[in-house]
């Protein structure tokens, strides 16, 4: 039997005249239809519940630990510089996806215009290096703080870390851009609808009709060199805080000075783990459900947001004094 043709199987989601005109002979589309979950459907609605839940504790977290920060002086220093980099490289991740992602869980809001669908592909794949390069830096700090801990405020200076945070925006700006240059060069002649519900990089790549082969290998050069290369430079750091840690005369002393990077370890964890899951399914996972795919493609920008504040406010104790201080000062 004949396969149905993939823009009549999800035909019902668009009127007739739309899905022919759009999957056949254009080279400049100006609109992309987003599925949202291909398969899941009729689930969009209970979907968004923990969707929504994710990105409002991610909302009030980040912007909880940005507050706790500025109100704070005894935290005004390099480490918490560099988690509210983080905090609020989060934030404007979450932010990218989310909002179009929820129009078309609740009122399906398919359509994306064909700008709009490479600005949302920059700036998420953007902010996505710009956490890994960040994370990087706060495995610096860590390692200047435990292995130099008398030069670490001469290394690390306000404006050592300006510094430090412009190159990492200023890394992955050029890197992401080629990303969207190479795309809006390809014609898209096959369809332009997208079994995805935000506009991933090589989800938009394989609606292109022509040899789109060095954006594939562009992409995995983004992804084994820059986002390798930062596995390699942390892994560098934290063999020599561990080696700098066991020289340590007490256990007690290992144990207080492991402790300082408890939380920059889970963020580590709660970024990379769920990336790597993410890809290998991705490229490996040919008789995992498209749903399961699109499923783990959002754990993995909405999971790490949500957890970084939880993470740091658990673990680090003058973050939660200061809450503790404000919660109390405002019940008296």
């Amino acid at each position: 039997m004949q396969e149905t043709p993939f823009y009549l199987r999800v035909g019902h989601l668009l009127p007739y005249s739309m899905s022919v005109s759009n999957t056949t002979n254009f080279t400049n589309p100006s609109t992309f239809i987003l599925l949202g979950i291909p398969g899941l459907e009729r689930a969009h609605v209970w979907i968004s519940i923990p969707f929504c839940t994710m990105y409002a504790i991610a909302i009030l977290g980040n912007f909880t630990i940005l507050f706790v920060v500025k109100m704070e002086p005894n935290l005004h220093g390099p480490m918490y510089y560099f988690l509210c980099m983080l905090a609020l490289t989060d934030l404007a991740l979450s932010t990218s996806i989310l909002p179009k992602t929820l129009s078309i869980f609740w009122f399906n809001s398919r359509e994306i215009d064909f700008s709009a669908c490479l600005t949302q592909m920059y700036f998420l794949h953007c902010f996505l290096l710009m956490d890994s390069g960040i994370l990087v830096a706060m495995a610096l700090d860590r390692y200047v703080a435990i292995c130099h801990p008398l030069r670490h405020s001469a290394i690390l200076t306000n404006s050592m870390v300006a510094k430090i945070g412009l190159a990492v925006v200023l890394r992955n700006g050029m890197l992401v851009l080629p990303y969207v240059l190479l795309a809006r060069q390809w014609p898209y002649c096959r369809t332009n609808i997208i079994p995805h519900t935000y506009c991933e990089h090589m989800a938009v790549v394989k609606l292109a009709c022509t040899d789109t082969r060095i954006s594939s290998y562009y992409g995995l050069f983004v992804i084994f060199c820059v986002t390798g290369l930062d596995v390699f430079f942390i892994a560098v750091s934290y063999t020599q805080i561990l080696r700098a840690i066991f020289s340590l005369p007490t256990k007690d002393a290992q144990l207080k000075t492991f402790e300082t990077c408890g939380s920059h370890l889970c963020a580590i964890l709660a970024f990379y783990i769920p990336g790597l899951f993410s890809s290998l399914t991705y490229r490996f996972g040919q008789n995992v459900p498209l749903y399961f795919h699109t499923l783990m493609a959002n754990m993995y920008l909405l999971v790490p947001p949500m957890l970084n504040p939880i993470i740091y406010g658990v673990k680090t104790k003058q973050i939660q004094e200061k809450l503790l201080h404000l919660f109390t000062h405002k019940g008296t």
